[in-house]
């Protein structure tokens, strides 16, 4: 498929908002490459060879680090006619493939992707993946699979947007799956899904991906997204922690300048600047600042993981002040974004805990 044509297909494919959408970067179904992850690639392969293919996977891993990318490329081959295809023992499917530009527009009857979606008319995302939501795209399973393949993919990106009545729609569904119907399950944090679903699923762990991948999958975006400036990818590319998405979202001045801001009063500890750490939390306090308050976070716990590197021949328990405010801070962040809370209290508890076990000897 020659590169101008492929962008018509994106541009089409994007007719509404969707989660984890990145400005001018192709999204999970739109890309053919992945890097990375051979193992988990072979992992399928290899069971789709042997005739072996368990009917629910639970991908898990960081965010960013390519996992619905993979469960697109599975789709992709399983959806795809295996008569048409070159190499019928891998999951390459060629880009200008029928079923290729059908999984890039979401328009193959044997596919449907669960996922937050801007509904038409609506200002923001939902928060949630509704039951409603659920029970409709899981209508699919309740049709005869066309096509030569015969397999009917659902793919659940990502199972923490699931409230608790669409988590159990998905787990009535795999726990009695149709014939060749197979579920592809992305988490960020598969310790934190229904034990029911994790039970039924074949886990496959990916890794956060070498800063090299990282790089080459930045530098491998198309245009519209703007070619970085070499000193700013190299920055984003080391403090992304094997995140793709994170990575990009460095490259983004406004984030950029707030990671500094973060990193410059932790730096500061125990005695960070009180006015810099409330205007940070002011600047925070809006609900569009959402991906900015991701980076706040991934900053202080970066920030934590290295103290605790850095002291660890202090012992466990000289230690154990600093792992527990970082508990804490996770904690309230988790119920600031499920009850949609006021940010600022949260940055400043944040900085208020690390600047006392950063102090002196725990409180009593």
């Amino acid at each position: 498929m020659r590169p101008d044509s492929a962008r018509a297909v994106r541009e089409a494919a994007r007719t509404e908002a969707e989660a984890g959408d990145l400005a001018h970067v192709p999204r999970p179904r739109e890309q053919t490459r992945l890097f990375g992850h051979a193992h988990a690639e072979a992992a399928f392969a290899g069971a789709l060879a042997a005739g072996r293919l368990h009917h629910a996977w639970l991908i898990g891993g960081p965010p960013g680090i390519g996992k619905a990318t993979l469960a697109y490329r599975v789709a992709r081959r399983l959806v795809a006619d295996p008569r048409t295809l070159s190499f019928p023992g891998t999951l390459d499917v060629p880009e200008d493939h029928a079923a290729a530009r059908q999984v890039t527009a979401l328009s193959h009857p044997n596919l449907i992707a669960l996922r937050r979606v801007q509904a038409p008319g609506a200002k923001t995302l939902p928060t949630r993946i509704s039951v409603d939501a659920a029970r409709a795209a899981l209508a699919l399973f309740g049709t005869t699979a066309g096509g030569e393949g015969g397999w009917r993919v659902c793919i659940v990106d990502s199972a923490e947007d699931l409230n608790a009545n669409s988590a159990n729609a998905l787990l009535k569904m795999i726990e009695e799956p149709p014939p060749r119907a197979i579920f592809l399950i992305v988490s960020h944090a598969p310790g934190r899904l229904l034990p029911t679903i994790r039970s039924r699923c074949r886990a496959l762990a990916l890794r956060a991906l070498p800063e090299a991948d990282v790089r080459a999958v930045i530098e491998g975006f198309p245009p519209p997204f703007p070619s970085p400036d070499e000193a700013a990818l190299a920055r984003a590319v080391a403090l992304s922690e094997g995140s793709v998405a994170r990575a990009v979202a460095l490259l983004d001045p406004a984030t950029a300048a707030i990671e500094a801001e973060v990193s410059a009063l932790l730096a500061g500890l125990p005695e960070p600047d009180g006015r810099r750490v409330l205007k940070l939390a002011e600047t925070l306090a809006g609900r569009d600042a959402e991906p900015l308050l991701a980076t706040v976070l991934d900053a202080i716990q970066r920030h934590v993981a290295a103290e605790i590197d850095r002291r660890q021949s202090e012992g466990p328990a000289r230690l154990l002040g600093l792992v527990e405010a970082a508990e804490r801070i996770a904690t309230a962040a988790r119920e600031a974004a499920v009850y949609n809370l006021d940010r600022r209290p949260l940055i400043l508890m944040a900085f208020r805990e690390l600047s006392e076990v950063t102090a002196g000897p725990t409180r009593s």
